[in-house]
């Protein structure tokens, strides 16, 4: 077995055998060379402030990205009521919390075969006067060809884009996987659709723009039904709405 498939079956086990694995789906891993252009366009595109592969471990040569797609009854909870559903908002915290447990795991069993790596927590590793983030997981994840955007602002893989993403950075060259050229949001396929638009509770979302700040104000307000579970700053509604939410084998073959 490779490497790059040692790497994944860590992944995708490490998903099975958790605790909560009700509530999530399999995970998807994609692989990005770390000189790849897109990363440097990104300090374009997000601003100077995003690192490079190199900047965050230096001597990268591959990004690892992994993506955790919530459970359809997880999905679904948050759909059904008007405020943040509790589930949604535990899914979101346990699956930070994996993110983490698997990227240590990652980092170990390569320092065990002599390679270094490191990794960038899941969340909450912006400028608070910005809201832009030093790394973007999602956009990596694009790199590492698991998915495309969509007007709802999220990477939509190939089984949704309802869930959580985590970055490994690994000093050792992996065969990079190729990015999709299918178009999963419905809008961009065919100008309909816009459900995920339509559900953001503040108006944030726009076919064309996106407010970061009153996002951002809005989740720390749905943050104080939350803080028997610590800090919970979550929305979803984006993300839980419309057919990108999930996509199961069903759909993908129409």
């Amino acid at each position: 077995m490779s490497l790059k498939d040692e790497l994944i079956e860590l992944v995708v086990r490490s998903v099975a055998d958790c605790e909560d694995r009700e509530l999530f789906r399999r995970p998807l891993v994609g692989f990005s060379a770390a000189d790849d252009p897109l990363y440097m366009q990104l300090k374009e595109i997000v601003g100077p402030e995003h690192l490079s592969p190199q900047e965050i471990l230096p001597g990268t040569k591959t990004v690892l990205s992994f993506f955790i797609p919530f459970s359809r009854g997880v999905v679904l909870s948050n759909r059904k009521q008007q405020s943040v559903s509790t589930l949604w908002a535990e899914s979101y915290l346990k699956a930070n919390a994996l993110i983490g447990e698997i990227s240590e795991k990652l980092i170990s069993y390569l320092e065990g075969k002599g390679i270094a790596a490191a990794s960038v927590r899941a969340t909450h590793n912006f400028n608070e006067k910005t809201l832009k983030s030093s790394w973007s997981h999602r956009s990596a994840a694009f790199i590492a060809g698991l998915g495309k955007f969509g007007v709802n602002r999220m990477l939509i893989t190939q089984v949704g884009s309802a869930g959580r993403y985590g970055t490994v950075f690994i000093s050792h060259q992996i065969p990079a996987d190729t990015r999709p050229e299918k178009e999963y949001c419905i809008y961009y396929k065919k100008s309909s659709c816009l459900v995920c638009v339509n559900s953001c509770p503040v108006n944030a979302l726009k076919c064309d723009s996106f407010d970061r700040f009153k996002c951002y104000d809005r989740v720390l307000e749905n943050s104080q039904q939350f803080t028997a579970l610590g800090h919970c700053d979550v929305c979803g509604k984006c993300a839980a709405a419309g057919p990108c939410a999930i996509i199961d084998n069903e759909e993908k073959r129409r």
